[in-house]
């Protein structure tokens, strides 16, 4: 029997919460002088998975 392993792009962006899974926004990491105050703050929190993605990453994160 093969081990099971994880998509390791996957592992990297995504962390386990009890039901779902929590990932960081993209667009902040450089050039972020033409990028206004509130579209920065709004980047900043860690974001929900889609209710139609977490099938996906779940396939993706088996372990």
């Amino acid at each position: 029997m093969y081990k099971i392993k994880n998509n390791s792009g996957a592992s990297k962006r995504f962390r386990k919460t009890s039901k779902n899974f929590k990932y960081r926004h993209s667009f902040r990491n450089h050039i972020l002088t033409k990028k206004s105050s509130k579209r920065k703050r709004k980047l900043r929190k860690l974001s929900i998975v889609n209710i139609y993605n977490i099938k996906k990453i779940k396939s993706m994160l088996p372990v």
